[in-house]
């Protein structure tokens, strides 16, 4: 059984910082763990996400350079550092694990995930 927990989602002014959580539990080892958010009224899109090999996070066009993806292995816990928050961040954010195991590149695709948490709500405000 796989679990995965968002916290850390609020409130916060354009140009403020959040970091959200994604504590993990069951099988992950060997998947990739993806971050998305979604808008109302929009599709999930994708935020960003850390490979199962070399555990190098990798980063949608509209973050990179202002969310980062970190990981605490010992608490089995990925972290997104979003700062720098624009309005257009506004969204319930999600992390996700990958369906397939062991897979070559980079996951993007909300079909290629299988697994993921209940979102925390981010609010930016202008």
């Amino acid at each position: 059984q796989v679990q995965l927990v968002e916290s850390g989602g609020g409130l916060v002014q354009a140009g403020g910082s959040l970091r959200l959580s994604c504590a993990a539990s069951g099988r992950t080892f060997g998947y990739d763990i993806g971050w998305f958010r979604q808008a109302p009224g929009q599709e999930r899109e994708f935020v960003g996400g850390t490979t199962w090999s070399s555990e190098v996070p990798y980063y949608a066009d509209s973050v990179r350079g202002r969310f980062a993806i970190s990981r605490d292995k010992d608490k089995n816990t990925d972290y997104l550092q979003m700062n720098s928050l624009k309005p257009d961040d506004t969204a319930m954010y999600y992390c996700e694990r990958s369906r397939e195991l062991m897979t070559a590149g980079e996951v993007r695709e909300h079909d290629e995930y299988e697994y993921w948490g209940q979102g925390t709500q981010v609010t930016v405000s202008s």
